[in-house]
């Protein structure tokens, strides 16, 4: 992922002008990380060190909306929207 991808995800999901780690911000990376990572695993099916990132990606962004949802339901509920994540 480039970094004008990742300045534009930051700027999309960020909750004020300085922020760059939010979970919000986070998630929505991993999010995109994800998504790209998905689309390599349909080409390259044997790949199993790709894969097993994956899986480390989509656990650690599950842990990040546990504690959002935790913390601020509905920031949680207005993420995973704007985010069409499965929920």
């Amino acid at each position: 992922m480039s970094q004008i991808d990742k300045q534009a995800i930051k700027e999309q999901f960020q909750r004020h002008s300085s922020d760059s780690g939010s979970s919000d911000v986070q998630v929505a990376l991993l999010t995109k990380r994800i998504e790209q990572l998905t689309e390599h695993l349909k080409q390259h099916r044997k790949d199993h060190s790709s894969r097993y990132g994956l899986i480390k990606m989509v656990s650690a962004r599950r842990r990040l909306l546990n504690y959002l949802k935790k913390t601020d339901e509905a920031r949680y509920k207005e993420l995973i929207k704007q985010l069409s994540i499965r929920r």
